[in-house]
């Protein structure tokens, strides 16, 4: 056993041995159905604290032939299956992991070089009869054991991208890189040497102009990880587990913690859950793991429209995105949408795919979000989220006049003029000022449609004790209007299983130029009881 060829199975155990450990062996499964066929290269990427270095380390204990490791997966979900003793410790493994060799060179330029050196060293040392120059390059000392004794690899890379993140602005030192994976992984020699290839890290592959370069791998991403989303995170049935298990409520977990979807199924950040329910409390876990300061370099580029996205998503909306311009590195960047494709990888927004939109996942990213705004000095934003908790306290105090005055002054900050007359504009600040709001309610905001506005319903979530409340918005009326109107339509009915106290807010905006309360705000707030 080696560092790189066969290393032993201790990561892998030190894993299983933890407090809270998850079956995540059902993608070995998926993984046997490729060995040796024309779809036995994954790239599987996913963001820090994913799981992905613990997804390497099983797949190297399971395949390694240095190693007896059937009572390791005995009682897991890869014995059940008929290809288990099939693939069980038949093969010879390769195992990388780029950040760490990144740190052995103190030249750039030398990285390469090392690293070819270093892992012909140790085929060398098991396979010394066949390879005769240890400066060969890899591929040439695999070509030559496998001409010589048939042998095959699987070849694993951890953090395959590192080199695009650490040396992000080194072009001469990527593509030699690239250089280096493609002469492992293409060509008619890789064919025969390579039994399989499972390859992750943050970012996809890099794109040069439209094409990957290396465009035989199968990617899985956070944008689309098709069949292996189930092995991005923690589902939901893994985490109502655990909060079985450790007494915690789901409810609360899922407000925290929820939000990356992949066509239905709802992923949790490893990391978060497995802190939160060790410690028995909800914080912000994974966040911890980098600074604010990388989120907020991101957010305030200066590309059209960002800023105005980002206000939109600290309002609990979802913006449209387009993805395929992205060149996966962190400095190519042409436009927002490169930002916004960036941050859906690194795990500061989540992507529905159906709708081709992005938004914050959930609580524990919202408050990153709120550090980075603050570093940004997004002064009116900031207001808005400072003054927000006090607005809600006047809706439930039924502080007209307050709650007017506030809404007015985060209007003004925080709309540009151009779309300030916007029908659409006023339901967002709501939203942004009652930007607390999320902690005790679910927002319901449905868009205008025809003359008028739609409503804003905040449903007070399970653990609250607080009262519903429905706003309806107006514009060049009055708010009296605004609550007539709430009555009339009973839009009060949308809370169908809801009973208890309501608020009903009506607020109007002037926005008749001609007039002398020209962009003033009116607010009425009555209090009703649904049996």
């Amino acid at each position: 056993m080696g560092e790189f060829l066969n290393p032993n199975n201790v990561p892998y155990k030190r894993a299983k041995n933890s407090e809270i450990y998850v079956d995540k062996t059902g993608l070995l499964k998926t993984l046997n159905k490729r060995v040796n066929t024309m779809n036995n290269r994954i790239c599987s990427t996913r963001p820090r604290r994913f799981g992905k270095s613990m997804a390497i380390d099983m797949i190297a204990a399971y395949y390694n032939l240095g190693e007896d490791s059937k009572e390791l997966f005995s009682g897991s979900q890869i014995e059940e299956d008929v290809t288990f003793e099939k693939y069980l410790n038949q093969y010879d493994v390769l195992k990388l992991d780029i950040v760490v060799m990144c740190g052995r060179v103190q030249e750039t330029q030398q990285l390469i070089a090392y690293m070819h050196q270093a892992i012909v060293k140790e085929l060398k040392e098991v396979y010394g009869e066949y390879i005769q120059d240890t400066s060969i390059m890899i591929e040439s000392a695999l070509l030559d054991i496998h001409l010589a004794t048939g042998k095959q690899f699987i070849i694993l890379i951890d953090e395959w991208d590192a080199i695009f993140r650490i040396y992000k602005n080194d072009d001469g030192i990527q593509r030699e890189y690239i250089e280096f994976l493609r002469s492992i992984f293409k060509g008619s020699s890789a064919d025969r040497f390579v039994a399989l290839a499972y390859i992750t890290g943050i970012l996809p592959i890099k794109k040069y102009g439209t094409q990957s370069a290396m465009n035989n791998f199968d990617e899985f991403t956070m944008i689309n990880p098709r069949i292996l989303k189930e092995y991005i995170g923690f589902t939901e049935e893994e985490v109502r587990s655990l909060c079985k298990q450790y007494n915690m409520d789901l409810d609360v977990v899922k407000q925290w913690y929820d939000g990356y979807k992949f066509r239905g199924m709802h992923i949790y950040s490893p990391k978060s859950i497995v802190d939160a329910m060790i410690y028995g409390e909800y914080a912000s876990y994974w966040s911890q793991t980098e600074t604010f300061e990388i989120l907020r370099d991101y957010i305030t580029m200066n590309f059209d429209g960002l800023k105005d996205n980002v206000i939109k998503m600290l309002a609990g909306e979802h913006v449209d995105v387009h993805t395929g311009t992205f060149t996966n590195d962190v400095v190519s960047f042409a436009s927002r949408d490169d930002v916004l494709t960036a941050l859906i990888h690194l795990g500061y927004l989540a992507y529905d795919e159906e709708e081709c939109q992005v938004y914050i996942p959930n609580k524990e990213v919202r408050s990153e979000f709120e550090n980075a705004v603050r570093s940004a000095s997004w002064n009116g934003v900031v207001r808005a989220i400072e003054q927000s908790k006090k607005l809600l306290r006047d809706t439930w105090n039924g502080n007209e006049n307050a709650v007017a005055d506030a809404l007015e002054r985060i209007h003004l900050e925080n709309v540009s003029i151009l779309s300030y007359n916007d029908e659409n504009s006023l339901s967002l600040v709501i939203a942004l000022a009652y930007f607390s709001a999320k902690d005790e309610y679910i927002t319901i905001r449905e868009l205008p449609s025809g003359k008028g506005f739609a409503d804003v319903v905040f449903l007070p979530r399970k653990h609250s004790d607080k009262p519903a409340i429905v706003v309806e918005l107006k514009c060049n009326s009055n708010a009296e209007g605004a609550i007539a109107q709430i009555h009339n339509r009973q839009y009060v009915n949308v809370l169908a299983e809801y009973t208890g106290d309501i608020l009903l807010v009506g607020i109007n905006y002037n926005k008749d130029a001609s007039n002398d309360n020209y962009k003033h705000h009116t607010c009425i707030i009555e209090r009703w009881t649904k049996e």
